[in-house]
């Protein structure tokens, strides 16, 4: 197999260079680095194309519309582009996704989550971190269904099987306030009971 060529966009000199040393490291991958997107173009330009592009959200010349990443990935030659950033919301990332991104990975996971991302996107895969789907999905019950962080909560208790009494020790609340969440859920979500509930819930907060 031959050398990964890989391109790291970051405006953090440690970020970047703590990155570069370990994929060299793990993967024995050529790594280059870019401090902006106009550094990154003109690297893709001189050197690439580059098998896969870690680009961080924020950065110069990462405007809000996120167009960068589709002109990017076009002077790629459609190669993979997997997003890191601190933090970011379901909306923006999706959105990426509509442009091109092969991937997201959260700048708290492990170093060895990064190289699986990139095995990942380089087999044709998209990688998403579980942890974000999650939280991505608890967003959306919450908005679509109305519930509040706190019923959040007891519903996926509800959906692992606990009982009230189970429920109110892992939450520190009594019996009689996981009732009372109980039979809030069941009403938004229309439902006769908590196992239905359960049921309903599974396919918001596991999908």
């Amino acid at each position: 197999m031959s050398q990964r060529r890989i391109a790291i966009a970051d405006d953090h000199c440690l970020v970047r260079e703590v990155m570069a040393h370990f994929l060299r490291a793990e993967m024995e991958a050529d790594v280059r680095q870019a401090s902006s997107v106009g550094e990154l173009e003109t690297l893709i330009e001189t050197e690439g194309p580059f098998d896969v592009i870690l680009l961080d959200l924020i950065m110069p010349g990462m405007t809000p519309g996120l167009d960068a990443i589709s002109r990017i990935k076009s002077m790629n030659q459609g190669g993979p582009i997997l997003l890191f950033s601190g933090s970011a919301s379901p909306g923006v990332i999706y959105d990426a996704l509509d442009r091109g991104l092969s991937g997201y990975i959260e700048k708290s996971q492990s170093a060895r989550s990064l190289v699986n991302a990139i095995n990942f996107v380089l087999a044709g895969e998209t990688y998403i971190p579980m942890t974000f789907r999650l939280n991505a999905a608890r967003a959306s019950i919450n908005d679509e269904k109305g519930l509040s962080p706190k019923e959040v909560e007891v519903l996926r208790c509800l959906i692992n099987g606990m009982m009230n009494k189970e429920i109110g020790q892992s939450l520190s609340v009594s019996e009689v306030t996981v009732k009372m969440h109980v039979r809030s859920i069941c009403a938004k979500l229309n439902v006769k009971n908590r196992t239905q509930a359960a049921m309903v819930g599974s396919q918001f907060l596991l999908a």
